[in-house]
């Protein structure tokens, strides 16, 4: 079974992702923030990082970057689950090595689709 880390500081949005990805068979774990985030990625290995843009104490970008840095990380899928829809949050998304970027609010079916793409 996959595992994925749900970053978001937003409750409700981290039930709707948890509640969508474990319905299609993943193993879920959640994050409040980035930091939270890093804190988890650093004592178990997943197979994908969703998560969110806008968070207090780390945002999406900077986690992707600090991900990124660490060997363990460098293959992972990490798609980024968030309201800015820009070109230049876009452009720093992929900067950083995001795989791909999602703009909320979500649609399940379409989640699941771009995920089964992209997780190994």
């Amino acid at each position: 079974m996959h595992s994925i880390l749900a970053v978001d500081d937003s409750a409700s949005m981290r039930q709707m992702v948890s509640f969508t990805l474990k319905n299609a068979g993943f193993n879920v774990v959640e994050a409040v923030d980035g930091q939270d985030a890093w804190e988890k990625a650093g004592t178990r290995d997943f197979d994908l990082v969703l998560t969110d843009q806008n968070m207090p104490r780390m945002d999406g970008i900077s986690l992707t970057k600090k991900l990124r840095d660490n060997p363990k990380f460098k293959s992972t899928p990490i798609l980024i689950l968030t309201t800015e829809s820009s070109d230049q949050m876009k452009q720093a998304g992929r900067a950083a090595g995001a795989t791909g970027w999602l703009v909320k609010p979500f649609d399940p079916a379409k989640l699941i689709e771009v995920i089964g793409k992209v997780i190994r």
